[in-house]
């Protein structure tokens, strides 16, 4: 059975989203979506300032099997992207959530209400 941290945020399309203190959020992919992935081979990440709107694809992971669009969860701005994920895309299978994508300022703070808690995104996934 997948991992679902509880101190999270996740997303039908299988994104988590972690709230920082200072109003910006990281994003990764979960557990359950890497282990649907297989063995993760690259990332394209969006571009540092690019706005994202909320549920608009601005990533890639690919794997062994096939690429999957990213979506972000909530709108903002993109402040930084996980560098260290270019040279070691495969940390994303060994640690998903540590092994967040990129980091976001907060465009509408509203954004998180719509999205899942941990008990509920494991009632879709089970």
């Amino acid at each position: 059975m997948a991992q679902v941290p509880a101190n999270l945020f996740y997303s039908a399309s299988h994104q988590w989203l972690a709230l920082e203190a200072d109003g910006t959020a990281r994003v990764g992919i979960t557990d359950f979506a890497q282990e649907a992935l297989g063995d993760v081979v690259f990332v394209e990440f969006p571009s540092l300032g690019q706005s994202v709107a909320k549920d608009e694809a601005c990533a890639v992971v690919e794997s062994v099997k096939s690429a999957s669009d990213i979506f972000s969860p909530v709108s903002g701005t993109v402040i930084e992207i996980n560098a260290e994920l270019e040279s070691a895309p495969e940390k994303i299978n060994q640690a998903p959530y540590g092994a967040w994508l990129f980091k976001l300022q907060l465009g509408d703070a509203g954004d998180t209400k719509t999205l899942l808690a941990a008990a509920a995104y494991r009632d879709i996934t089970e």
